[in-house]
């Protein structure tokens, strides 16, 4: 018996002392072990970030954990109120870990210092774990009164409804769905040009759940799912695409400093750069010439002496040039600026094709521009204008749907691009914000799942990396280092008329897929009888 005079190391220790003391010392000292459901949380947190690529180490199939661990936290927390917690917890893990690299330009471009950078992070993934929050509401729900193969069910649709409301809402940011994971393993993601890569998701994230069910049967449908997605992405993969005929393309990766790239006294040298590099490429015959999201920082629309240097290139070249620029609409005595991807010929400017989804907080600022750090990280080109024209660019045989910077991550806009036309996709970008980070190679496969889910190659010209193309079946080819001068003709890019049967489900099968969650949630909620407290 231990001593009344020592105190006892843990509830446990103190069974024989009267019992209003036993619960007094329980609620003051409670059992020393670490509560299982943060071994969840770091467990499906580190599952995310060496799923998807990251500067370590990379298991592309980790990726599931994420769904198995937060249907587990969901199924054993003690209150829907627990659940949505705890869920909500893994996923801002997640979401930080992943896309750690956001410190990078609010330090070295909006001059923060570290200790207030990384906070950005934070609110950045504590924003996008509420998404996964809500997911173990609907999980909690469930799971009172399904069984695991109904809750694995539910947690495929669930999910192909949290990718699409986190595509959507504050203006959408849909980075990193679960199949983009899977891009490195081309047969893996194949299925994206059937359902897309949201449903896509979900198929995972019901193989996820199921892995983590009790019992045989879960397990098995996860391995059956499982080798429907790999049977079909092996098929899909090795058949030829049919192409209506073929072209290439020369890109040009100029590697200017973000520091330089706005500087008056670069400008010239920026130009002689990327028309030195180009010409290199002309002994090789390009049907046409790429450069990046503002390779040129000035607006074309002026005239000026810059703007004739390109001009003399492209007559000289007899190649039509794509090139990102500022442009300008006269409103009165006031100006919309946009994000603009113009075509060039020896002749001038002849079509453009104007940004349509804008990044918060870097091309415009939805709080104001009056926060002096975000000031600094707008550089002074923070006030764009979102355009509205989908329609290719044109150029002989090329319909060239435009996607600028991180549009290429929105599915619904390479849709809307194929459907006006584009037997092609372009996405010029300008990366450079990014520093050597992982988000270079996270962004080039959110571009790889659009190729996939359209059937088109995809053209992908970036300032500092990664230029690459990328053809349907979402291979990377090509691929430039990052931070290096480059400059490439691409061959044998094939103009593809064909839309896939995603295209022409689109929107209709990620809204079934919601439609049948909400309709098995409402059903676990109001016909269960025994409740969680809320």
């Amino acid at each position: 018996m231990p001593s009344p005079l020592r105190r006892p190391t843990s509830a446990r220790c103190a069974g024989s002392w009267p019992n209003p003391c036993r619960r007094a010392l329980a609620k003051m000292m409670p059992n020393s072990r670490p509560d299982p459901a943060w071994g969840l949380v770091l467990a499906g947190a580190a599952a995310a970030f060496f799923a998807f690529a990251n500067p370590v180490a990379r298991l592309p199939l980790l990726v599931l954990g994420l769904p198995l661990c937060l249907n587990l936290l969901a199924v054993r927390a003690a209150s829907l109120r627990a659940a949505f917690r705890w869920c909500w917890g893994l996923g801002a893990c997640a979401a930080s870990a992943s896309l750690y690299w956001i410190a990078l330009p609010v330090h070295d471009y909006g001059y923060l210092p570290w200790i207030l950078a990384v906070p950005c992070v934070l609110a950045l993934g504590s924003v996008l774990g509420l998404y996964t929050g809500l997911y173990g509401l609907v999980l909690a729900v469930g799971a009172r009164r399904f069984g695991p193969l109904a809750q694995g069910v539910l947690a495929g649709l669930a999910w192909v409804g949290l990718e699409m409301l986190r595509g959507w809402l504050f203006s959408g940011f849909p980075w990193l769905p679960l199949a983009a994971a899977l891009v490195p393993w081309t047969p893996a993601v194949q299925a994206a040009g059937l359902v897309g890569a949201y449903t896509l998701s979900g198929l995972l994230a019901a193989c996820g759940v199921w892995l983590g069910g009790p019992g045989l049967a879960p397990r098995l449908c996860a391995l059956v799912l499982g080798a429907l997605i790999a049977g079909y992405g092996l098929l899909a993969a090795s058949q030829p695409v049919n192409r209506d005929g073929t072209v290439s393309a020369g890109m040009v990766q100029g590697n200017v400093e973000q520091a330089a790239k706005w500087d008056p006294k670069s400008l010239e040298a920026m130009v002689l750069r990327y028309t030195e590099l180009s010409d290199g490429l002309l002994r090789q015959s390009p049907d046409v010439l790429i450069w990046p999201e503002t390779a040129l920082t000035f607006f074309v629309q002026d005239h000026s002496a810059a703007f004739a240097a390109v001009t003399a290139f492209a007559r000289r070249a007899g190649v039509p040039l794509v090139t990102g620029a500022p442009g300008y609409t006269r409103k009165g005595v006031d100006a919309d600026v946009f994000n603009r991807a113009y075509l060039i010929t020896g002749a001038g400017l002849v079509a453009h094709y104007d940004k349509e989804h804008l990044v918060p907080f870097g091309e415009y600022a939805p709080f104001g521009k009056d926060i002096p750090f975000l000031s600094a990280l707008l550089q002074g080109v923070g006030a764009f204008t979102p355009g509205t024209a989908t329609a290719p660019l044109h150029s002989g045989r090329l319909a060239m749907g435009m996607l600028i910077c991180y549009e290429s991550i929105f599915p619904e806009l390479a849709q809307q691009r194929v459907e006006a036309g584009a037997n092609v996709l372009v996405n010029i970008s300008n990366d450079a914000w990014f520093g050597n980070s992982s988000a270079p190679r996270q962004h080039i496969e959110l571009a790889a799942l659009r190729a996939v889910e359209q059937n088109r190659f995809l053209l992908r010209a970036t300032n500092t990396g990664i230029t690459a193309l990328i053809d349907p079946k979402g291979r990377i080819i090509g691929e430039t280092g990052l931070f290096q001068e480059a400059a490439a003709v691409y061959t044998d890019i094939g103009l593809v008329s064909e839309k896939t049967f995603y295209h022409r489900i689109h929107g209709f099968i990620e809204a079934a897929a919601i439609l049948a969650a909400l309709a098995m949630a409402a059903l676990a909620y109001f016909t269960t009888t025994t409740r969680h407290d809320a």
